[in-house]
């Protein structure tokens, strides 16, 4: 069960960050998540998350003309999502450094 709340806080953080690199629609945050953090995540983690974080007013949404297709809905950061992105990435680097100084670390190394 830790393990999945890692990952989800995880995920956030991976998704706000590339969203503060360049506003992106659904399907296309599902490819980012792949080529550029190296992440599999299915549609049904992802959709719902972005759900979550526009209700949270972390990102804002317009529809966008598709070149094929119905209009899609890009995402983009608010700049309360740029904040909670500032606050995740130092929990983070907070909690990765306990990581690396704990012997649970210099336990994985051996």
């Amino acid at each position: 069960m830790a393990e999945s709340q890692l990952r989800k806080g995880a995920i956030e953080l991976v998704i706000l960050g590339l969203l503060d690199a360049r506003p992106s629609y659904g399907g296309e945050l599902l490819e980012r998540l792949e080529s550029e953090a190296g992440l599999e995540v299915s549609s049904g983690t992802v959709y719902p998350l972005l759900s979550r974080l526009r209700k949270s007013s972390l990102v804002a949404t317009a529809w966008e003309e598709s070149p094929v297709g119905p209009p899609r809905k890009v995402y983009e950061l608010s700049p309360a999502g740029r904040e909670r992105l500032a606050l995740l990435r130092s929990e983070w680097d907070l909690l990765s450094a306990a990581v690396s100084r704990s012997s649970v670390s210099k336990g994985l190394e051996k």
